[in-house]
């Protein structure tokens, strides 16, 4: 792979290169990405989708809108810091193409702030409520009628795929989704594969997959414009990651480590004494003992600390970086970048102890039964309604629940795996209170 064509700017429905040189430094096209995907109703619904603890009314807890802001700006902090160092290893990037180091801040940012767009309610529970009602509930019924790929799609339901869906998806009107940059793209794109053969390497690239069916064959174009190097053969399609992928990882990495820990104190799901002993193992290199004495409040501690373990974990995840860019550009670097950290152990440590006392808190669990509940009606209610309509059996009860699909959402679909995706998107896009409204309109409860 080589820079040139990774710092890709061409747009869906393109018909040639667009060259940085020609760019306006005032509205660089890396820059109208995240302006694009800010302003999107996806995004906006991130801010009522739970990021550790679902339908929590406290103020100290982060949304999913919080915690992609924050790992947007850990994001073009690494890419700044990373392309500063390319650009002196290359230096005609700069010189004969245009590039400046902003340009790799402003694509991973933009890829960090997209990372979660695609993610159901009620955490990483919903994803698997939407993959069990296929593989062990009620829409079990469709397997036979889906091909292997489509079906993994359903049984599999994965965050990453769908967001590539709400970025990149035709709408009536709406041509290529939000048109984001193929750079961008890349850097979204962690797992560069389909849902089948599953995990079929250590390599990290191949832990999940990135794409439905129905969005193969434009995430092939993505691939190829970019110079992607496939790592699959025959009938599967697979690709080692865009070297800016793993800069989003290690942002995401960093965030959800550090802020959901931070989280966790505040809550008081961890006691202070624990949080600052884990801590002070990231931040002794750099911590000022003086400042740190002055601080008489527990928030003010912890935020101290947690500002500067993330700038440890920026500065540690560059170097891995930098030291192994040239296998990265060939495909030979299966590791998250925070696997090779030298403070990988203190974050295992950290994620050993949310893991316990936060993410299998009672609150949490009790909040993600709930979220099971809801995310499986609303797909039963919804698919079994569309596919009546399909067949021209749909009862007066079927058109009642249709009519609660919003004007965009109410589409026909000719292809069964088309439907069943289709109303998996929908409920997917739902934050963690409109889906518990309609789940209760639909039951007869809401208030």
């Amino acid at each position: 792979m080589n820079w040139e064509q990774l710092l890709s700017l061409r747009r869906q429905g393109d018909k040639g290169k667009r060259l940085r040189v020609e760019q306006d430094d005032t509205r660089l096209g890396f820059e109208v990405d995240y302006d694009r995907i800010i302003f999107s109703a996806a995004f906006r619904s991130l801010q009522d989708k739970t990021q550790v603890i679902p339908l929590s009314k406290t103020d100290f807890v982060h949304t999913r809108l919080t915690h992609s802001l924050e790992v947007s700006v850990v994001g073009r902090s690494l890419g700044r810091l990373v392309g500063k160092k390319i650009l002196e290893k290359y230096p005609h990037l700069k010189e004969v193409h245009g590039y400046h180091m902003n340009d790799f801040g402003a694509i991973v940012a933009a890829a960090s702030l997209a990372h979660d767009i695609g993610n159901p309610p009620f955490g990483h529970s919903g994803e698997k409520a939407i993959g069990e009602y296929f593989s062990i509930g009620k829409g079990q019924q469709y397997k036979d009628q889906l091909t292997p790929k489509q079906w993994q799609d359903l049984i599999d339901f994965e965050g990453n795929a769908n967001g590539f869906s709400v970025l990149t998806a035709n709408r009536p009107g709406i041509e290529g989704g939000l048109r984001i940059s193929f750079a961008t793209l890349g850097a979204f794109m962690k797992y560069p594969k389909e849902s089948l053969p599953k995990k079929p390497t250590k390599n990290i690239a191949d832990k999940k997959y990135g794409f439905f069916q129905s969005d193969k064959n434009f995430f092939e174009e993505v691939a190829a414009d970019m110079g992607l190097i496939p790592n699959k053969s025959g009938k599967d399609i697979g690709f080692e990651r865009h070297p800016l992928a793993y800069l989003v990882e290690a942002a995401d990495d960093i965030c959800y480590t550090i802020i959901d820990f931070e989280d966790g104190i505040n809550l008081g799901l961890v006691q202070e004494e624990y949080a600052l002993e884990y801590l002070i193992k990231l931040v002794k290199d750099s911590i000022d003992s003086a400042k740190y004495s002055t601080l008489n409040t527990k928030e003010d501690r912890i935020s101290y600390l947690r500002a500067l373990a993330i700038g440890s974990l920026i500065n540690d995840a560059v170097r891995v970086f930098i030291e192994n860019e040239e296998a990265i550009l060939a495909g030979k670097f299966p590791y998250a970048l925070m696997d090779k950290s030298k403070y990988k152990a203190q974050m295992d440590d950290i994620i050993k102890l949310s893991v316990k006392n936060i993410y299998q808190s009672r609150e949490v669990i009790e909040k993600e039964i709930v979220g099971y509940q809801i995310i499986q009606t609303l797909l039963d209610k919804f698919i079994s309604a569309m596919n009546n309509k399909f067949n021209g059996t749909a009862s007066n009860y079927d058109q009642l629940i249709l009519k609660m699909l919003p004007e965009k959402h109410n589409l026909e679909k000719e292809n069964l795996y088309d439907r069943l995706l289709h109303i998996c998107h929908y409920v997917s896009m739902l934050t963690d209170g409109n889906a518990l409204e309609l789940f209760e309109t639909i039951n007869g409860t809401k208030k």
